[in-house]
């Protein structure tokens, strides 16, 4: 006998004795789980779900859980400062052995339900739970310090060429409020801000220092 169930999004033949890797389960090494989405119950009497089949289930033991092999994204994007990215990814999953194919009788069988590890389920549960410091953590946001406000008596930067109100913002955040400061940078200055601002070459090539020794003059 045979099954296809689903899980994670994806869907599997199994069969009772295959070892199974799916997406995390909340569910420890050693625990035994009930897979309920069966969409198909093969072998003499084969039975097709409408989407699924009812009282059928797929019995598991949890062995272990795992990761799976990393996968490497690359992009780079030639018109954009020929910009360059590598990030590396290795899926959690679990691995199962299929113990047992139920054709009917799931609901009796007393067996927990195979529940993902990022599942609106265990999403509810955790919203469920009580919350006692929700207060304490909504009174420590309101009383910090906003990092962004710019200084009493600072310049209005987005007088400066490409300068808008999100790129003021990272200014004030990197402790720049008036022209004057800009006007006095250094090349290293230059070298520095343009990492942390993540504008290669903007401040040159927009003529920012010169444009802030102009505007502090006035």
């Amino acid at each position: 006998m045979f099954a296809v169930l689903k899980t994670g999004g994806k869907q599997y033949k199994v069969q009772s004795g295959d070892v199974l890797r799916v997406e995390k389960l909340a569910a420890d090494a050693g625990e035994k789980v009930q897979f309920n989405e069966i969409l198909m119950v093969g072998g003499d009497s084969p039975v097709v779900g409408a989407p699924l089949v009812a009282g059928a289930a797929v019995q598991a033991d949890v062995i272990d859980q795992i990761k799976g092999d990393k996968v490497i994204n690359f992009v780079k994007r030639r018109r954009k400062h020929s910009s360059k990215r590598t990030k590396g990814h290795r899926q959690q999953l679990t691995l199962l052995r299929i113990t047992e194919i139920l054709a009917s009788g799931a609901d009796a069988s007393g067996v927990k339900a195979a529940v993902g590890a990022g599942s609106v389920a265990g999403v509810a549960a955790a919203a469920a739970a009580p919350k006692k410091a929700a207060p304490k953590k909504a009174a420590a946001k309101a009383e910090a310090p906003k990092a962004a406000a710019p200084a009493a008596g600072g310049d209005d930067l987005k007088e400066l060429s490409g300068v808008g109100p999100a790129l003021e913002k990272k200014l004030h955040e990197n402790g720049v409020t008036t022209f004057a400061q800009i006007a006095a940078w250094t090349e290293a200055d230059v070298t520095e801000m343009d990492e942390k601002l993540s504008f290669k070459g903007r401040i040159e090539r927009e003529g920012w220092i010169a444009q802030a020794k102009e505007l502090a003059s006035k």
